[in-house]
């Protein structure tokens, strides 16, 4: 809750004009608690999650011949009954895992420093920040990704549900068991952690990094889409190729960034059936399709150790 009573006390204590955003934000927020602010961000999740996968899950079900050229799995449809699933699993994590996390995480929140009040962030600031989050969320998840949940016991008990589909698609993005939204939300929270930020700029975190989630797991690449020009960016096809292999998947272990994968090996497995099939001239670059079943390799030559 800010702590003035009217706009002019802002202006007066900041010594100058409010900003535009900064107008929108005192008359939202001034007689909100910071407890209630901070809690908005599950209502965000949620909004992102039911909306962000729609228009490539609209593309799927509508099976439309202009769109189909960009599916990296061709030879695999997924159904709506197979969406609505994940959506309903989806929605329970939400509310009964979530939820609970950000009440019991407020007291936490408020020591760390993350800050309700004027004035906002620059917008340099905001976007810095989400830099270091995402390279710090990214470096977390491959090494969770990689060391627990692709061992033997975290693959067989946690990860083995998000596994479930091979060819994914976007309300697959976080299909996964309750202890995984655990083990993936501790990098997710630390980069806010370690560099405290304003409230705005953890709402656009939380939406920033489920969008990417499920644009990691759409099931099409797009050649005009602009995280192409993002460097190291992971895409659609990168993160597909984990899915594909499935269980015995020992590459492409990143979330965000290819980095780690490449300074670390572990996308060996993946460059090899890459290069097998430009070498069959079956790896279009336009959509740059996975060839289905017909073209697996054998299990150990999908590893890539």
């Amino acid at each position: 809750m800010l702590p003035y009573q009217k706009l002019e006390e802002a202006e007066t204590d900041l010594g100058r004009n409010l900003t535009m955003a900064e107008k929108l934000w005192y008359n939202y927020s001034a007689e909100k608690s910071d407890f209630l602010l901070y809690n908005h961000n599950i209502i965000f999740m949620i909004l992102v999650f039911s909306l962000a996968p729609l228009p490539c899950a609209i593309m799927e079900l509508s099976q439309s011949k202009k769109t189909a050229k960009f599916k990296i799995q061709p030879n695999v449809k997924a159904l709506f009954s197979d969406m609505f699933k994940c959506y309903k699993h989806v929605l329970k994590l939400l509310v009964f895992v979530s939820t609970p996390l950000l009440f019991l995480s407020f007291p936490a929140v408020k020591w760390l420093g993350i800050r309700t009040s004027l004035p906002l962030p620059s917008v340099w600031e905001i976007l810095s920040q989400l830099l270091v989050f995402f390279l710090i969320e990214d470096y977390g998840s491959y090494w969770l990704h990689r060391l627990v949940l692709h061992s033997k016991w975290g693959y067989e008990n946690i990860h083995y549900l998000h596994h479930e589909y091979t060819a994914s698609f976007g309300f697959t993005a976080i299909y996964t068991h309750w202890g995984e939204l655990l083990i993936f939300g501790i990098p997710t929270m630390l980069g806010p952690a370690l560099v405290p930020c304003h409230m705005v700029t953890l709402y656009l975190w939380t939406c920033l990094r489920l969008v990417q989630a499920v644009d990691a797991h759409n099931g099409y690449e797009f050649p005009w889409s602009p995280t192409k020009y993002i460097p190291f960016y992971v895409g659609t096809e990168y993160h597909d190729y984990h899915h594909y292999v499935g269980g015995r998947s020992q590459s492409n272990f990143a979330s965000v960034f290819s980095y780690c994968d490449f300074i670390y090996g572990s996308n060996r497995g993946y460059r090899y059936h890459k290069q097998a099939l430009q070498e069959k001239g079956e790896w279009r670059r336009s959509g740059r399709k996975l060839s289905g079943n017909t073209n697996r390799l054998s299990s150990q030559d999908l590893k890539s150790e």
